[in-house]
């Protein structure tokens, strides 16, 4: 895993300083080394972790005659398809590792078909010499990030946002817009950022820049969806289904053991990345190294004895922890491993483990991608019974409305709070309903924060993905929304900052592309029948973790905000996002944001998912006064 970034303009001053601040930045993304290439117009520059090739894979990787260079953030599974292929065609190589296969892949092909004939998780940037044009591309589901800035003439891109603002002539400047759309995700929605101006390349496409034109944006893939963009549902039965799920998943997990430095697994307890571990333990000579972290159990969330289980059951070398994080310095930490505001609070344990993991290892794969393929969140099952609520007359709507306050407020914690939250938003129909529950800050509070309704063009943008998949069954449909947002921009940023913050390299078998085209074209009846998630999946992989596993509830990785916000930072929340001077306040509505915090000191409700979408824009605004 790598930093990349570079600059590339007809007139690129100071070159060399832009392209020493711009590496310097991503430190963290590669600290083993790091290299540039001066281009005629700009430069290309890597920070390297070294995983494959320790010896000859420094940057800057060049064709033989030094006139085109690559840089490559990630791993491209099949490059030894590809060299092969490449040394048979007369292309000589000066290294072992995948990176060098891609700049001369270039010479071959167009800028799509390059992208295109790369598997992997992967952004790269190579400079064609023969064509003086600058060739940036991003994987198919945006594993690796990959963002860029134009301002006419001059483009300058990176790995992180930070690296695009170590060029000077870069402006930082909010973009106003972005905070509503962040009230509403958690997140600014791809292909925008909460800066004006700086972009994040779509998965799935490249950009292609000769200097002195504009840049110009393909696509060479999107997610499969059954009956819209791809072949019908396969007609298998639920054992012919979990036979080629393992199968591919087995393959999948295969391609991802490559590596020359010591490699490991995440191992929540859940079923994602206990099938993960087991798989591993049936390819690998040695045991699997597997990490495991829980905090105290007052607040429930120790998964650790589920951990052992499967651990004891793969004889795998285990590593689990007991962490008791400073929350105030993990804030102010993780906001700037982000570059951005981030809502998701499950990226504190993302951050914490990756620490613990990589004090042993430099790769490990992880569950990433299970609950996406094969329906593993509840909601997926509230949008079906949404869906068809949704179909049925007003008073009966009226009638669940109504029910569901009857609810004690002894309830409303919990699967009563769920239940009333459902009833509440499921008239609204799809994707509306769907929307909202994912929703850090629920909408009434949304909309008291804004001073109005807040239906921003984020919202515009994620019923507009919904309606291109119309025709497809209601769950494919789910599927597709989640992973074109959530997956996107949730848990693929989540898992990549975290885990580059202590460089570290994870790998997601779940996100393989046959593995992903695979589980497109499954009966949807295979994946979730009303309660039961994940069907196939189960299937598949029971014989690799323990009975109770397998129908335990699911557990969110997450943290005790609540008292976290009552405890630990309730002195710190008060003196940043409740003072008079609070930055969030200049922005949203003071009385709104005051109520919010009153209401969870004094125990009426729990806001701690809200409270941690603002404060972590509230430790993102005080960077400097925008």
């Amino acid at each position: 895993m790598c930093g990349i970034c570079g600059v590339i303009a007809r007139d690129h001053a100071q070159l060399d300083a832009v392209a020493e601040a711009q590496v310097a930045t991503m430190h963290h993304r590669g600290p083993d080394s790091h290299g540039t290439f001066r281009a005629p117009y700009g430069a290309i520059s890597q920070n390297r972790l070294s995983i494959i090739d320790l010896v000859h894979g420094d940057p800057p990787i060049t064709n033989e005659d030094g006139t085109s260079a690559v840089v490559l953030n990630g791993e491209i599974y099949n490059f030894k398809e590809l060299r092969a292929g490449l040394a048979q065609r007369g292309h000589r190589f000066g290294s072992e590792g995948d990176t060098e296969t891609i700049v001369h892949l270039s010479e071959e092909l167009s800028p799509v078909e390059l992208a295109r004939a790369l598997d992997g998780m992967f952004a790269f940037a190579v400079w064609d010499g023969a064509r003086e044009r600058l060739i940036i591309g991003r994987d198919r589901l945006g594993k690796k990030p990959l963002y860029y800035a134009f301002d006419g003439g001059r483009l300058v891109f990176g790995s992180e946002i930070k690296a695009i603002f170590a060029d000077s002539s870069v402006p930082r400047r909010l973009d106003p817009e972005a905070i509503p759309a962040y009230l509403t995700f958690g997140y600014v929605p791809t292909p925008r950022t909460f800066f004006e101006g700086v972009r994040s390349l779509r998965p799935g496409h490249v950009l292609v820049f000769e200097p002195g034109g504009e840049p110009v944006i393909e696509r060479y893939w999107e997610p499969p969806l059954a009956g819209v963009n791809a072949e019908p549902h396969l007609d298998l039965s639920m054992e012919d289904a979990a036979r080629q799920v393992r199968s591919a998943l087995t393959h999948a997990v295969h391609r991802r053991l490559v590596a020359d430095v010591p490699l490991g697994a995440f191992l929540s307890g859940g079923i994602d990345s206990s099938a993960i571990v087991g798989v591993m333990a049936g390819l690998m000579d040695r045991p699997v190294e597997t990490f495991t972290i829980g905090f105290d159990d007052k607040d429930g969330f120790d998964e650790r004895p589920f951990a052992r289980a499967v651990a004891e059951q793969h004889r795998t070398a285990h590593h689990e922890y007991v962490v008791h994080p400073d929350a105030v310095d993990l804030v102010e930490r993780l906001v700037r491993h982000h570059d951005q505001p981030f809502g998701d609070s499950s990226a504190v344990p993302t951050f914490l483990l990756s620490e613990v993991t990589r004090g042993e290892v430099t790769v490990a794969l992880s569950g990433d991608g299970g609950d996406e393929l094969f329906a593993g969140y509840e909601r997926f099952g509230a949008g079906l019974l949404a869906n068809r609520l949704h179909a049925l007359p007003a008073p009966l709507r009226a009638a669940l409305r109504r029910s569901s306050r009857l609810l004690p407020p002894s309830a409303l914690r919990g699967r009563g709070a769920s239940v009333q939250r459902f009833a509440r938003v499921a008239e609204l129909g799809l994707p509306n309903a769907y929307r909202s529950w994912i929703s850090y800050i629920q909408d009434p509070e949304r909309e008291a924060l804004m001073g109005g309704t807040a239906n921003d063009w984020a919202i515009g943008d994620y019923r507009a993905i919904w309606r291109a998949s119309e025709g497809a069954h209601t769950l494919d449909r789910l599927l597709d929304l989640n992973l074109r947002t959530y997956l996107l921009d949730d848990l693929l940023v989540k898992a990549d900052r975290m885990s580059m913050a202590h460089s570290l390299e994870v790998r997601s078998p779940f996100l393989d592309t046959e593995l992903v085209t695979l589980a497109a074209r499954l009966n949807p009846r295979l994946k979730l029948r009303g309660v039961q998630l994940k069907r196939v999946l189960k299937a598949a992989v029971a014989d690799l973790m323990p009975d109770e596993l397998l129908n335990r509830p699911k557990r969110g990785f997450g943290v005790p905000l609540d008292r976290w916000f009552r405890e630990d930072l309730r002195s710190y929340m008060k003196s940043t996002l409740g003072a008079p001077d609070s930055r969030v306040k200049t922005h949203l509505q003071a009385p709104a944001v005051d109520h919010i915090l009153a209401e969870h000191d004094s125990g009426a409700r729990n806001h701690g998912h809200s409270l941690w979408t603002l404060l972590t824009l509230e430790v993102f605004l005080r960077w400097e006064d925008w």
